[in-house]
């Protein structure tokens, strides 16, 4: 049986797309099963019951023998420990390629400049005659995954391909893309109930950058002054939270989606430094706005300097 899973602290997204693909393969005569590597972030959670879906199992572990394919991320950090001595079948993802995967034979690898890794498959099943027939279950993830990941096509990441397949899946489910993705938006912003730590991991990566290891959290709300408001809280839990992660700093943008800008919250000298050398602004206190920048795949990786 394959396992197809994402990312660790996994979101609409990665969540998403294992449930895609597994069917995908499934409809194929392929035995798969989706699994996620975390608990999914709430808007995650509200897709999958909005479309009918449980939550995939937890893969705690890969083994030697185990046949995987990993979708929306090629980054072994968020991914479990043993990866490369498990037989990958195949990758599919849209981030930066990073490297440090090895695998047993050769796999396929599908790695493509869209907003979403749902958007990939979608195309894949497209030029196979297979996206139509797909059941409304399946094209509702698709839809989900491609409004998460675009911010309703608020990001940089956004294509025209995204837009007009969000436009026909939603027409084909008789969605309103606007109000729909308000209903995803307001899920993802329920983060009330949540821990400073939990918040810290909720949307994370671990990327390496002039030999400083950084989680980069990103929040994408429509309601940031709850966020903004408990910045003195977050900013206290971040030492812990970098050390029992292993890394030397926490990196918190809180994306507004409305007003399409991010606040990073700045917790030492490192962090200004960060914000001055990354994004050209000074900051005269514990945040600083950065207006226009929404993407960490497009605006806030790439543009790291320490």
């Amino acid at each position: 049986m394959l396992k197809i899973f994402g990312h660790k602290a996994p979101d609409t997204d990665a969540t998403g797309s294992a449930i895609i693909w597994a069917w995908a393969l499934s409809d194929q005569g392929q035995e798969a099963q989706p699994f996620v590597l975390g608990t999914p972030n709430t808007e995650a959670a509200f897709v999958l019951q909005r479309w009918g879906f449980e939550t995939p199992d937890l893969l705690e572990t890969v083994t030697d023998t185990d046949e995987v394919v990993i979708v929306d991320t090629n980054n072994p950090a968020e991914l479990p420990d043993n990866v490369s001595n498990a037989h990958i079948r195949q990758i599919i993802d849209h981030h930066l390629l990073v490297g440090g995967i090895t695998t047993r034979e050769p796999i396929e690898i599908t790695i493509k400049p869209l907003a979403s890794t749902a958007t990939i498959m979608a195309q894949m099943l497209d030029s196979e005659g297979r996206l139509d027939s797909a059941p409304e279950g399946i094209k509702g993830l698709i839809l989900s995954c491609v409004l998460s990941d675009t911010l309703e096509f608020r990001s940089p990441t956004t294509t025209a391909y995204d837009q007009e397949l969000a436009a026909r899946l939603a027409k084909d489910l008789g969605v309103d893309i606007n109000s729909y993705a308000s209903e995803m938006f307001a899920a993802k912003s329920d983060v009330s109930h949540m821990t400073d730590a939990e918040l810290l991991r909720l949307d994370s990566k671990k990327y390496e950058v002039g030999g400083t290891n950084f989680r980069v959290s990103v929040l994408e709300t429509t309601s940031p002054a709850a966020l903004i408001a408990r910045k003195t809280s977050l900013i206290n839990s971040m030492p812990a939270v970098a050390q029992e992660d292993g890394v030397d700093q926490v990196l918190l943008f809180i994306v507004d989606i409305l007003n399409e800008e991010a606040t990073l919250l700045v917790a030492n000298e490192m962090v200004a430094s960060v914000a001055e050398k990354s994004f050209g602004q000074t900051p005269t206190g514990d945040s600083v706005v950065l207006p226009g920048v929404m993407s960490r795949k497009k605006q806030i990786i790439p543009n790291l300097k320490v």
